[in-house]
Parts: C-alpha cells; sequence; structure tokens
C-alpha cells in the first residue's frame, strides 16, 4: 500500500530558532539553508526557544490531517545539525509525515520527548 499525502492540509514543520537552535552557539550548520530545503517540502514556522536547548537544532514534524485522522501526532527531532538528517526529514515530510507514512529508522535516531528532557534538566 503506497502513503498519499493529504494534499489538501500537508504536514508542517515548525523549527526552533533563537538562544541555541539557529544560531553560532550549534556549529557548522547552515541554518538558513536548513530552513530553505524544509520549506520545499512542507509549510515552515520559525519559533521562538521550545525551551530544550539540549537538543539544538530542534525541529517539530506536525501531522497532515490525514496524519492526525489515522492517530499521528507531532514527532520532535533534535541534534538536526546536518545537512543528510535535513534530507531525511524532506523525505518522510514528502512521503506523508506522521500518522502517514512510518518513521524511517535513521530519523527513529533524533526522536526525542520535550518533557523527558525538561524532566532531565530539572525543569
Amino acid at each position: 500500500m503506497s502513503a498519499t499525502p493529504d494534499a489538501g492540509v500537508p504536514c508542517r514543520i515548525v523549527v526552533c530558532r533563537d538562544c541555541c537552535c539557529g544560531s553560532p552557539k550549534v556549529t557548522g550548520v547552515d541554518h538558513t539553508a536548513q530552513t530553505e530545503r524544509l520549506r520545499e517540502a512542507a509549510p515552515v514556522r520559525i519559533s521562538d526557544c521550545l525551551d530544550v536547548c539540549d537538543q539544538a537544532n530542534v525541529v517539530v514534524v506536525r501531522p497532515s490531517a490525514a496524519g492526525r485522522a489515522a492517530g499521528g501526532r507531532p514527532v520532535w527531532l533534535g541534534l538536526v545539525n546536518d545537512p543528510a538528517a535535513t534530507e531525511d526529514v524532506v523525505s518522510w515530510v514528502r512521503e506523508g509525515g506522521p500518522g502517514v507514512a512510518p518513521l524511517p529508522d535513521i530519523l527513529g535516531l533524533y526522536v526525542f520527548s520535550p518533557r523527558t528532557a525538561r524532566a532531565a534538566d530539572g525543569s
């Protein structure tokens, strides 16, 4: 069975671009190029700090309407700091993203829970 993304309401992507993410604190990343590449796959919203700085650069993939109907929930990806990881996100989103297409094994390495990350630092 082939995954077909909902053309009406696609996945959406949120990228953190504040105190750590998207800043010189995360070296060797072309933040502008990363954001533009993600925009080629889905609408992108730039967010202020998402309060999980230990995971910089954070990318959140929100499901499409079809993905939500199928049980998909936002997927938080941390340490998305190289072009290959960005390409993996783009490919998954183009396949339909959360709830529509299975999470690629490689992206499983980047998944984290924002609640777990906050609890680990005492928040």
